[in-house]
């Protein structure tokens, strides 16, 4: 497997190809419940809105954006801060090649470096690939909300999973959450301005950024 770059997406830069990766789980299938898929403008503002309070991360594979995934708030009433949800898409021609599994682990580390507790992702069902690579990252079933949507002729159900952040023996949550983390603060010896994360067969690795050149 060629090496999957892993970076914090830019919002003009990406909504376009995030939109384009979306759309097919919008108008084709069902692991989105959304009924019209988003304009490239409208993920713009999405990326933008999401990321002032949690990561939204992309993976390129030779300069081409080929999945996405991004956290958000689980409930709206403050007892709930300390969950998010988690979520993942990746390019239909790039599946089973370790993309997801590279987006989450980043994502993972960066919620839990945030102060996240817990991480909950709900998954239309049936949906096997989904659920493997969840279970796969450490997310644990919960329960299924049966019939709870209607979508193209068919009422769907949704299984839900969590994973916990939280160290072993943490009886508490940290005394507050923090704002959305950066690539950059996960190596130990503090920020380097435009790190990114490269995955190669499926395990991420430190690597600087690679800069496009001047249009």
């Amino acid at each position: 497997m060629r090496g999957v770059l892993i970076r914090h997406a830019e919002a003009d830069r990406d909504a376009a190809a995030c939109a384009a990766i979306y759309a097919p789980a919008v108008q084709e299938g069902v692991a989105s419940l959304e009924e019209r898929a988003p304009e490239p403008h409208e993920m713009a503002e999405r990326i933008r809105v999401i990321s002032r309070h949690y990561p939204w991360l992309v993976a390129e594979i030779d300069g081409l954006v080929v999945g996405y995934a991004y956290a958000g708030r689980h409930r709206e009433r403050a007892s709930y801060r300390w969950t998010a949800d988690c979520t993942v898409y990746v390019d239909s021609a790039h599946h089973r090649r370790g993309v997801g599994r590279a987006l989450y682990g980043a994502l993972l580390d960066l919620l839990r470096r945030q102060g996240v507790c817990t991480v909950c992702a709900g998954i239309t069902l049936p949906n096997q690939a989904s659920v493997g690579l969840h279970e796969a990252m450490g997310f644990e079933p919960v329960g299924v909300y049966r019939d709870i949507a209607y979508k193209h002729g068919a009422w769907r159900s949704t299984g839900w999973w969590r994973r916990s952040l939280r160290a072993p023996g943490d009886d508490g949550p940290p005394p507050q959450l923090l704002g959305p983390q950066r690539l950059s603060d996960l190596q130990d010896a503090g920020p380097s301005p435009g790190e990114e994360l490269r995955a190669a067969d499926g395990a991420a690795s430190r690597a600087p950024r690679e800069r496009s050149p001047a249009a």
